[in-house]
C-alpha cells in the first residue's frame, strides 16, 4: 500500500510533529503542498491532509492544492490538523470536499497546539506546550487504526 501524508506547518512546527509520527506508523512519504504533482496522487492508496488552523481555516497552502484535485475515485484519505483549540470540527469542510470529490475519507485527527497567530500573539500565545507527549501517543493510534483500513 503506498502511501502519503501532505502537510504545511508554518509557525511552531506543530503540525509537522504529527505528520513526522503518522507518517512513521504508516510508513507514508511527507511533501509539502508545494512539492506535489497533482498527477502523481493517483499512485496512492491512502492520503493525509494536514495544517494548522488560522481562524478557522486550514492553511492556504493545502486549500489551493485541493482546489486542483479533481477526482478520487474513491482513493482513501484522511484530515489532521492543529490548532490552539484542537477542536476536531475545524476538519468537516475539508471532509466535506474531499467526499464531494469522489474520495472515502477514513479518519479525522485534531490536537491543540502552540498558536500565536493573530491576536494570540498579543497575549504570548494559547496551547504553550501543545503538542505534548499524550497527543502525540494519539496520533500514534489514531494512525495505526488508519493502517487498518488496507
Amino acid at each position: 500500500m503506498k502511501r502519503l501524508i501532505i502537510y504545511e506547518s508554518v509557525h511552531h512546527g506543530n503540525t509537522e510533529k504529527i505528520a513526522k509520527v503518522m507518517a512513521e506508523v504508516l510508513k507514508a512519504e511527507l511533501k509539502r503542498p508545494n512539492d506535489v504533482n497533482i498527477d502523481s496522487l493517483k499512485d496512492y492508496d491512502l492520503i493525509g491532509f494536514g495544517s494548522g488552523i488560522y481562524y478557522g481555516k486550514f492553511h492556504k497552502n493545502i486549500l489551493e492544492l485541493i482546489k486542483k484535485i479533481r477526482g478520487g475515485n474513491n482513493q482513501k484519505t484522511f484530515v489532521f490538523s492543529t490548532s490552539g483549540q484542537g477542536r476536531e470540527q475545524y476538519n468537516d469542510s475539508l471532509k466535506k470536499e474531499f467526499t464531494e470529490k469522489g474520495f472515502k475519507v477514513i479518519g479525522s485527527f485534531a490536537c491543540k497546539g502552540f498558536d500565536t497567530y493573530g491576536p494570540f500573539k498579543l497575549i504570548g500565545g494559547i496551547a504553550k506546550g501543545r503538542p505534548n507527549e499524550d497527543d502525540i501517543s494519539k496520533a500514534r493510534e489514531f494512525a495505526m487504526k488508519l493502517s487498518l483500513y488496507e
